[in-house]
């Protein structure tokens, strides 16, 4: 794919390494490149705006990206404007709340501009150490602002009891960390989110690249008109994907839009 009109990147293990705090030069340098052929550029991330890295935050400003896709698709802005939220149904969180708490899970409400957890617990505070360490306490944050995602924090083994629960009202849980679940609506992920913003952009999805390396990205790879996976990620993201790129640290995302001809 030669033209794409856009290009989404992921942030985590995809221009960015969390647990070093790493982002490649090279990655300014690709952006700067799709500029230059007139290809707009794009974030879709798990993470919320509040939670989007410093580094990050400065590449969008200073790279001029046009459009970010945040908490898989519930909130996007597009150069610095909303243009999608999809929040959750207050009641529906409520019973959520209900379940976890008789459970003893711990979790946390997502807003735009920040992230409250029920209870400081030890797997909260690691899940979200590198991701927005200094955060709310507050249960009853969802009563008095917008909440797109919940996070809950449980580890494999219990599953296919949470997944079933989430499917009774309507959710789905998608795991991003050893103990911790994001829980959002049934029909909604980066996909839906990506293919509602570029819609309304007046741009088809067979004119889409996205690259992404986690489970997360998976429905993204599939739905735009071309996927890319990241050499370091797993094998269901290299499986849905038309074509796998070198690592994130070896400069994957700019070597292959050269190899794949989207820029010099």
């Amino acid at each position: 794919m030669q033209n794409p009109k856009i290009v989404f990147f992921d942030i985590d293990d995809t221009i960015y390494r969390k647990y070093t705090d790493t982002l490649r030069p090279s990655v300014a340098q690709a952006m700067s490149a799709l500029k230059q052929r007139g290809i707009l550029t794009a974030i879709a991330t798990g993470r919320a705006p509040v939670a989007i890295p410093a580094k990050i935050q400065n590449l969008i400003r200073e790279a001029g990206i046009d459009l970010v896709i945040t908490i898989n698709g519930q909130y996007c802005e597009f150069r610095n404007q909303p243009l999608r939220e999809r929040p959750l149904d207050t009641d529906t969180i409520a019973k959520m709340c209900r379940f976890y708490d008789s459970k003893g899970i711990a979790y946390a409400f997502v807003g735009s501009d920040n992230i409250a957890v029920s209870e400081p617990t030890e797997w909260a505070e690691e899940a979200l150490a590198k991701i927005l360490p200094v955060h709310l306490t507050d249960k009853d944050y969802y009563l008095n602002h917008p909440v797109y995602q919940m996070l809950v924090f449980y580890d494999e083994s219990q599953d296919a009891e949470m997944n079933a629960e989430a499917a009774k009202a309507g959710l789905k849980n998608v795991r991003w960390h050893a103990k911790a679940v994001d829980t959002l609506h049934a029909e909604e992920s980066k996909a839906q989110g990506i293919a509602a913003a570029v819609g309304m952009l007046g741009i088809d999805m067979q004119d889409v690249m996205a690259f992404g390396d986690g489970l997360n990205d998976v429905d993204m790879l599939k739905s735009v008109g071309f996927g890319v996976a990241m050499g370091n990620g797993t094998e269901q993201t290299k499986a849905a994907a038309k074509y796998v790129c070198p690592s994130v640290d070896e400069d994957g995302v700019l070597r292959g839009l050269q190899a794949l001809g989207v820029i010099d």
